[in-house]
């Protein structure tokens, strides 16, 4: 779930879990012919993950929830990179398939939006793991898939319906980082020092408009989530709008 589609640089997707993301069931793995398999080593690691967060990830944590040790965890896994790679594509969990989003584009949107933001919410830490250059695995390419999939009926161009998901993306993340602790800049901080909206009011000469938004008690964090989310896909809905005329 990245607003970006993996990286064409071979020896990067060497290096980052590509090949062992993307092979398929018959081929053998690095590790021994009987033991664990890949699938439960992924998901030791999200669950290490979803305890202890990704400073808690290491290659000797994991190998301790599986009962291995570190060296031995090697023979399945070349690094830490690939460790996260499999993690990650555990995480995200299957896609929704076309019959699973029903109704107008809109409305499959919004079902889209949901779906991801409940994945993201029981892995609070998936997000930020899944930003910039790498190789994704066949899961999570296939919720891009799904977004792509979603705005086809709108008529935009190739180029246009990449960046329409790249911003679904975008706005999921960043209201995600308004409901999770210690992300908001305007919340308490957790040293019991003074909030930044105290030092914001506090030089409210320099920052009147600021100050005067913050006076107001504010909308539960779902409403930021809804509203952005309203004002994307009127965009996307005007943007399809424009295209259509011109033809």
């Amino acid at each position: 779930m990245s607003s970006t589609t993996g990286t064409d640089d071979p020896a990067s997707a060497q290096g980052s879990g590509g090949p062992l993301l993307w092979r398929t069931p018959d081929e053998p793995t690095r590790g021994p012919r009987r033991g664990l398999t890949l699938d439960e080593i992924a998901r030791a690691a999200v669950e290490v993950a979803d305890r202890d967060g990704l400073a808690g990830l290491s290659m000797q944590r994991v190998a301790a929830e599986v009962g291995l040790t570190k060296m031995a965890l090697y023979r399945y896994v070349a690094n830490k990179d690939e460790l996260e790679a499999i993690m990650i594509d555990a995480a995200v969990e299957e896609p929704p398939g076309p019959e699973a989003l029903v109704g107008t584009w809109r409305e499959q949107a919004e079902e889209f939006a949901r779906l991801v933001s409940d994945v993201w919410t029981r892995h609070p830490w998936l997000p930020w793991v899944t930003v910039g250059e790498r190789v994704m695995g066949p899961r999570e390419v296939g919720w891009v898939e799904a977004a792509v999939r979603v705005v086809e009926p709108l008529g935009l161009a190739p180029d246009e319906r990449m960046d329409a998901v790249s911003m679904l993306f975008g706005h999921l993340r960043t209201t995600l980082a308004t409901a999770s602790a210690g992300t908001r800049p305007w919340t308490a901080d957790p040293a019991g020092g003074s909030t930044m909206r105290d030092l914001v009011a506090a030089h409210a000469d320099r920052y009147p408009a600021l100050t005067a938004v913050m006076t107001d008690p504010g909308r539960p964090v779902g409403s930021r989530w809804d509203f952005g989310l309203r004002c994307l896909l009127d965009g996307f809905a005007a943007a399809a709008r424009r295209r259509a005329e011109s033809r």
